[in-house]
């Protein structure tokens, strides 16, 4: 049986959110504000403070979604717009840029996360999946209803797993394609019905690396809105130490020795390579695994 782990204390990019998710209180907030989308891009303010989440007190659309409460009687409502819509005196930035300059505090990038894959799942769910005529949304932008044929569909999140590696001969980092000039991270793939969590880890590392798994133990989790995932993030122990790469996969996987994974960590390695940046899930697995040894 896998070793039980203690809490972690980690608020990764996009978690923390400080809303009141009840239901019961979407019609009951004395005021509401609206926060405005493109796409994967939010709408700021900018000035020579910084950058700062635009709220708008105006009347939202049909297709708002409601976000939570907060400050006990202020709603947050979520609504998608086009690029020409954008307000005067206000910028467009990607959600992950965001995340990974630390441009706004977690809780707020937990809003914007919220809020976009809720968006996005409205998006791709404009008809019914059982009868395929049009849906209706409802109940604050968490269901879609069919008046055709009485169906309800339920926003999802897909699962993803995703694990730092310690081995016999170190720590196992992959680079998949498309990945930036020295780029190294921790495995991860999309889990698969009928699946626990620790088998998709073992499936996942195994078809990409050859590498078998033993014990894996849960670490923390990330939501990623892009378009609407979870990142399980694990710490778990390799048994075998000869790779085999699936190239249609990964470009490259090897093993990192202690000092080498500092050095990619600290951005001072002799070659170039790193690591993702803190406000990825990858980075705390890396450097919770390394503190264990």
């Amino acid at each position: 049986m896998d070793k039980p782990r203690t809490p972690t204390a980690i608020i990764h990019a996009f978690a923390g959110s400080r809303l009141d998710r009840r239901q019961e209180l979407r019609h009951k907030a004395k005021r509401q504000v609206v926060i405005k989308l493109v796409a994967d891009r939010a709408i700021v303010r900018e000035d020579g403070s910084g950058v700062a989440l635009a709220y708008f007190e105006e009347v939202p659309r049909e297709t708002a979604v409601h976000l939570g409460i907060i400050d006990t009687d202020t709603a947050i409502l979520g609504i998608s717009i086009e690029e020409g819509e954008t307000p005067s005196n206000h910028s467009l930035i990607d959600l992950r840029r965001l995340a990974m300059e630390g441009l706004l505090p977690s809780h707020e990038l937990a809003i914007l996360a919220q809020a976009r894959s809720l968006l996005a799942w409205h998006e791709r769910h404009r008809y019914c999946s059982n009868c395929g005529q049009p849906t209706e949304a409802a109940d604050g932008g968490y269901r879609r209803d069919c008046a055709t044929c009485m169906a309800q569909h339920f926003p999802r999140t897909d699962p993803v797993v995703i694990a730092s590696v310690r081995g016999p001969r170190g720590w196992l980092l992959g680079r998949g394609h498309g990945f930036q000039s020295g780029m190294y991270s921790t495995l991860a793939g999309f889990m698969e019905p009928g699946e626990s969590i620790e088998e998709a880890a073992r499936r996942e590392v195994f078809e990409e690396t050859g590498i078998q798994l033993g014990a894996v133990a849960y670490h923390s989790s990330q939501p990623w809105p892009f378009p609407s995932s979870l990142m399980i993030g694990l710490i778990a122990q390799a048994i075998t130490s000869e790779i085999a790469i699936d190239r249609e996969e990964l470009e490259d996987a090897r093993w990192f020795g202690r000092e080498e994974l500092v050095q990619m960590l600290e951005n001072r390695h002799p070659q170039g390579l790193k690591v993702p940046k803190p406000a990825a899930i990858a980075h705390h697995l890396i450097r919770a695994s390394l503190s264990e040894d």
